[in-house]
């Protein structure tokens, strides 16, 4: 089935805009590429938690913080990431934090931003909405042990 989706999807893709084909490849729960922002080191913070449960449920993941280190397999990268056709990005920095990554993402072009649990900020979500990117105020944990991520 994956390899038929494949192909259809390769024999359509000029017929789409690039960003409907992600949409598309979104919502038919895909396994995703997800940048972690504000990963920790510390395993009782929800970055450290949300990293290995994306890994567990087979997600790709790049870890960036401002510390370099690992969690598990993954390094945590301290310099933001060049252009690594990111789906998915997860917050877990506040809202003053944020602001010297407002640009870095919407250059990105995710499908979707996820603002974790005191990581909602109603500016940088109104400047996405106007790029086409969805921002959910989500729990990135509650989204994959329910199947909705």
């Amino acid at each position: 089935m994956i390899q038929y989706f494949s192909v259809t999807l390769n024999w359509h893709l000029n017929d789409f805009k690039e960003n409907t084909v992600k949409k598309i490849i979104t919502n038919l729960n895909i396994m995703k590429k997800t940048l972690v922002i504000g990963a920790s080191t510390n395993p009782k913070r929800y970055s450290y938690m949300a990293t290995n449960l994306l890994s567990a449920y087979k997600h790709e993941v790049v870890a960036l913080g401002n510390k370099a280190g690992s969690i598990g397999e993954h390094p945590i990268i301290t310099h933001f990431p060049e252009s690594q056709d990111i789906d998915t990005v997860t917050m877990y920095l506040n809202e003053n934090l944020q602001k010297e990554y407002y640009d870095k993402i919407i250059d990105l072009k995710p499908i979707r931003v996820i603002f974790n649990p005191g990581t909602e900020n109603q500016e940088f979500i109104e400047l996405l909405k106007k790029e086409g990117i969805q921002a959910l105020e989500a729990c990135t944990l509650v989204l994959l042990r329910t199947n909705q991520f």
